[in-house]
């Protein structure tokens, strides 16, 4: 425990649902370990409070990533993170390599969209779609 945490942005002009939008935020958060087992996931009234999204949305949002064994609800408690995903914490060598990497890019002139089709294209070579 600590104070993991996670703070949702919905971008409303993205046209990724906004549902969607909640559980990908989740599950990237679970993949950097910025979520751990036994967080608390914020109440539907917060993320409402914050984003002003429907607390259907969140709801559902937090059935899906229930259905995938992610997060648990336990009644009158709230929605704890159930395990994680991935092995690439935020704080990894790695990620330290690949912000040097972004910045290099950044810095040659490159904007978000040709970053994404570059590094779209390296993970397809090494990372087949079919080897999940």
């Amino acid at each position: 425990m600590g104070d993991h945490g996670i703070e949702y942005r919905i971008d409303r002009r993205s046209g990724v649902s906004t549902y969607l939008q909640i559980v990908q935020q989740t599950k990237q958060a679970l993949r950097l370990g910025l979520l751990e087992p036994g967080d608390k996931l914020p109440t539907a009234r917060e993320v409402v409070e914050a984003t002003a999204i429907n607390p259907n949305t969140v709801l559902k949002a937090y059935r899906e990533l229930e259905r995938e064994g992610l997060v648990e609800a336990r009644r009158g408690l709230g929605t704890f993170v159930r395990r994680t995903l991935g092995a690439a914490p935020a704080d990894s060598p790695l990620r330290a390599e690949l912000d040097a990497w972004a910045k290099d890019a950044h810095a040659a002139g490159l904007d978000r969209e040709d970053v994404a089709a570059l590094f779209g294209s390296v993970l397809d070579a090494h990372f087949p779609k079919g080897d999940q």
